[in-house]
């Protein structure tokens, strides 16, 4: 499974040099044997059979991290959908980006994000899933933002990493408290410790942080605002990041704790109250929407939210039924985001209010249209996949377990009601969606391009996936035991076995649907009449007026706060510096008790050493007095050389040797800058400025003492010189040991060392060629 996810990222590292043969053969063409090897590589685990495999690899042992890959059911279903899914998509966008666009960045920014997503739902350890998932927010980033040159763009592309990578940090911290919890970072092994972590007081706040996580990035109310700014990314990169991956990664992790959460009764509170808003908050604003993809982000908005509702369920039919609409969701989603970029490819526009009529024109397009929307819609036909799931939706909602909890009680009772007002803005949308564009009047003189057919490699991708979901229709079961089964177990904990049946009697989902066809086509029908309540709900309020407004206000605020003590006056900076250095410092000694002081271990003190310490200290005394600089440089000198001498009496001939070379090297290299040195005269300052001053020095100068004296008397770890005494010989083969800890032992940091010495040589060599060629003296 490791070569399975890094395979597309391998393959990454070649596509700048493929792209250079672009005007010969499309990029894409390398690209697609990729994700397409890796589904019919994952496709042999299909059965019904099928038994989870663990594979690991070690990384960081100290750490316990390690490359821990976990594939069963649920994990089995994503990576097909990734895969397959990704092969559309770039088979789409073979025929859908120009040779002259930026073709070698695209695919290398789609690889990444393959890889990434492979990894996120492949990975049971936390500290690698986390990895990944940030991966999938950076690389989504750059594909968002890949027509840089677009305002538009760049916004949404930030938008979409800031939103998404404040809930990766706090899922981050849930996943430490889980580690610290479980002392474990497995997630199958945090599985089987559940009574561990419902006993534990840090519950909420694990759940508060990882669901953080999960709804930032699958869009739920209130963090769905980065959505529709992100569909200024090509049509290929929404149909697949959008639709079937990255938005469902949030799904996919509610799914792989809720074997977990789902005990915990805040559980259902939390995700399928938060589910069950944004599928009612995203279906009645895409209503509103006038740009095809504007509506399609919405529409995903609202779907993804009515699988969080399932899942928040935590019933095995909820389960089935979420991991079903899953399935469903990716291939007439995916479909229809394709068929929106042929629409905008061959007019020139995605604006509905300039479209209608283009069914003569364009039928291929409309016949996909029209299937891929009514699934979605959940119009009661026994060849559409999407009712099949909507009718479960129905279902589970009307059967769920008695609790404790007031809140509890009253949302039991609403949900039902708001799965059916949702989808009622789902039925109008959907509509909406297709007879906006394809039905009605022509605008033929408003759109920039006359419309036209797309090429029949740009209609195969769109094509397969409604062949998808007329199959997945007509014969639901194909997928039932071999696939969505064990998807479910993953999720429940417990064997499910559910037979898919287009008819169930006249029963209570039935009726749901029924009243959704027929409200959903009064409310389309008379939508013109209505819709000035989006004058009301929302009107003026906005999230994204919010955002805009955070973003701006920290913009704001960061740079006066910076420009405050960014005045240039470098002895601001060192004073701040050392400020917070002893406050940070102090107060971390003071608390862990780092202030320790012994002296059974000191030597005896002796007359030479005494005078020698009192020459450094009057000569360091001197510098703050002299008011010359050879003066300055000269007392300063003394110093060092004293601290050398200390040395000799410590028996330590080696670092006095190195510390005369120093010191006679610095005072030398002070007095060849003799010319450019500041004359040093008195400056007049403040009483205020001096004490100040005073304090900061005396305070710095103390802390330093204090560090010198506790890090001697305090042994929080055995001393590295026995392993050097006991191993020096015979692993380094060397009688001297400096010589065997600097070359063999330190070898790589002594060479480090040496690097960092040429280069500051090259530097100095690279100055003074430079002031030689302009003729400086």
């Amino acid at each position: 499974m490791l070569y399975a996810v890094l395979i597309p990222l391998l393959i990454a590292c070649f596509i700048p040099y493929l792209s250079k043969f672009k005007d010969k053969i499309h990029t894409g063409i390398f690209v697609l044997f990729v994700p397409l090897s890796i589904f019919i590589y994952f496709l042999q685990f299909i059965d019904t059979n099928f038994v989870p495999v663990a594979q690991g690899y070690s990384w960081i042992p100290s750490l316990n991290i390690s490359l821990d890959f976990y594939l069963d059911g649920l994990s089995l279903l994503f990576v097909l959908l990734i895969s397959g899914i990704g092969t559309l998509v770039t088979l789409y966008s073979i025929f859908y980006l120009h040779k002259s666009e930026r073709l070698g960045h695209f695919y290398v920014y789609l690889l990444m994000f393959m890889t990434a997503m492979l990894g996120v739902v492949l990975s049971d350890n936390v500290f690698v899933l986390y990895t990944f998932w940030e991966l999938t927010s950076i690389s989504s980033f750059l594909l968002i933002g890949y027509w840089h040159y677009r305002e538009r763009s760049r916004y949404g592309a930030l938008k979409s990493m800031l939103i998404t990578v404040f809930g990766g940090l706090s899922m981050l911290g849930g996943f430490i408290l889980l580690t610290i919890i479980t002392g474990s970072t497995s997630i199958q092994e945090m599985i089987s410790q559940t009574d561990v972590i419902l006993n534990s007081p840090y519950l909420p706040l694990v759940m508060t942080f990882i669901f953080l996580g999960a709804f930032t990035k699958s869009a739920q109310f209130p963090f769905h605002i980065w959505l529709p700014d992100a569909m200024e990314a090509p049509t290929p990169v929404s149909a697949y990041l959008h639709s079937a991956t990255m938005v469902k990664a949030g799904i996919y992790l509610i799914a792989r704790f809720s074997p977990v959460f789902s005990a915990y009764e805040w559980f259902f509170i939390i995700v399928s109250g938060i589910g069950i808003i944004t599928l009612c908050w995203g279906s009645y604003m895409a209503v509103r929407q006038t740009d095809l993809k504007g509506i399609l982000a919405f529409s995903t908005i609202s779907q993804l939210g009515m699988i969080m509702t399932m899942l928040g369920f935590g019933t095995k039919a909820a389960a089935f039924a979420a991991v079903f609409h899953i399935l469903n969701h990716a291939t007439f989603k995916g479909s229809l985001f394709m068929v929106a970029g042929i629409i905008d490819h061959e007019t020139g526009s995605r604006d509905i209010r300039k479209l209608g009529g283009l069914m003569t024109l364009m039928p291929i397009s409309a016949t996909l249209a029209l299937f891929g929307t009514f699934s979605m819609a959940g119009v009661p036909l026994p060849f559409l996949n999407g009712f099949y799931s909507k009718e479960m939706f129905f279902d589970v909602s009307l059967d769920l377990s008695s609790t404790s909890l007031f809140i509890a009680e009253i949302m039991k009772t609403s949900i039902p009601y708001l799965a059916v007002l949702g989808s009622i803005f789902t039925f109008v949308y959907s509509m909406y969606l297709f007879f906006g564009t394809f039905t009605g009047e022509k605008h033929l003189d408003e759109l920039p391009s006359k419309p036209h057919e797309a090429p029949i490699g740009m209609l195969i991708s769109p094509a397969l996936l409604i062949v998808g979901v007329i199959i997945i229709g007509l014969i639901p079961n194909l997928v039932n035991e071999p696939l969505l089964a064990h998807a479910a177990k993953a999720i429940s904990g417990e064997e499910v076995h559910k037979h898919i049946a287009f008819w169930h009697g006249f029963e209570a989902p039935l009726y749901m649907s029924l009243i959704v066809v027929i409200f959903g086509s009064i409310l389309y029908i008379f939508r013109k009449k209505w819709t000035d309540i989006y004058l009301l709900i929302p009107g003026t309020l906005s999230l994204n007026k919010v955002y805009d407004r955070i973003l701006d206000g920290s913009e704001k605020y960061s740079r006066k706060i910076t420009n405050s003590y960014m005045d240039g006056s470098l002895r601001k900076y060192i004073a701040l510096i050392m400020i917070a250095t002893v406050l940070v410092t102090f107060t971390t000694m003071l608390t862990t008790d780092g202030f320790t002081i012994k002296t059974d271990d000191l030597a005896k003190v002796t007359v030479s050493e005494i005078l020698i310490a009192s020459v450094m200290v009057a000569a360091a005394l001197g510098t703050i007095f002299a008011r010359n600089n050879v003066a300055a440089i000269l007392i300063l000198g003394v110093v060092g050389f004293g601290l050398s001498v200390l040395f000799v009496l410590y028996r330590a001939p080696d670092l006095a040797l190195t510390q005369l070379v120093v010191e006679t090297i610095t005072v030398a290299l002070f007095l060849l800058c003799f010319y450019h040195l500041p004359n040093l005269r008195p400056r007049t300052e403040s009483f205020k400025t001096k004490s100040v001053n005073a304090i900061i020095a005396i305070s710095f100068g103390a802390l330093m003492t204090m560090v010198a004296i506790s890090a001697h008397s305090s042994k929080w770890f055995g001393a590295i010189s026995e392993y050097f005494i006991e191993n020096s010989y015979e692993l380094g083969g060397g009688a001297n040991m400096v010589n065997v800890i600097l070359v063999d032992f330190r070898g790589i940091d002594t060479l480090f060392e040496i690097v960092v010495l040429g280069i500051a040589a090259f530097g100095i060599y690279a100055m003074i060629k430079l002031r030689s060629d302009k003729g400086v003296e």
